[in-house]
């Protein structure tokens, strides 16, 4: 059984609309990802789809997946030439594969936690040969990094790195949210 929240696209947006207004960086997550030269990206767990939306702003092929239909909607509002799907991430089969897969803003944290390493699998089956999966949520409520390490290594990636933030600051034993990039 899977967690999904159900929440409204637009309010959701407009927080990240109200923050880059003030002159906030709101694409941490989408600079990290481009620093990794990618042609192509599935935006797992997309919300709204803030973070595909700058990477295509790029010239970076996206699509985006979210299982809530608000979200999706709010994305097709803001970004209509680009590709959504309403889908299941730890049941997702696209039939193709990505340069990155990205989890931004806690998505290992939606979803059940008997669906975690089905998440883990399936978003790891679309990561291509030399193809990295990058995953950012926070610590502490309930799914350890060791656990999603372990998810990783058994779909077949392996840790490159991990950071505390999206903009590479040091991870330690106390730090409270982890960026982790597997490699396959």
């Amino acid at each position: 059984m899977r967690v999904v929240p159900r929440l409204d696209g637009r309010a959701y947006q407009s927080r990240f609309d109200e923050l880059a207004a003030t002159g906030m960086d709101v694409h941490g997550e989408a600079s990290l990802v481009r620093s990794f030269g990618p042609q192509t990206v599935l935006d797992a767990g997309c919300g709204t789809g803030r973070v595909a939306i700058e990477l295509a702003r790029h010239g970076i092929g996206t699509l985006g997946v979210d299982v809530d239909d608000s979200m999706i909607s709010e994305a097709r509002r803001l970004a209509p030439e680009l590709a959504w799907a309403t889908a299941d991430l730890a049941t997702l089969s696209l039939g193709r594969q990505f340069d990155v897969v990205v989890l931004a803003g806690n998505v290992p944290l939606f979803c059940a936690v008997a669906m975690r390493a089905a998440l883990a699998a399936s978003c790891a089956a679309h990561v291509r040969a030399g193809g990295r999966l990058i995953a950012g949520f926070e610590l502490n409520r309930g799914y350890e990094i060791a656990e999603f390490d372990t998810a990783c290594r058994e779909a077949g990636l392996g840790l490159e790195d991990r950071w505390c933030s999206w903009d590479r600051a040091p991870f330690t034993d106390e730090s409270a949210y982890s960026v982790s990039v597997h490699a396959r």
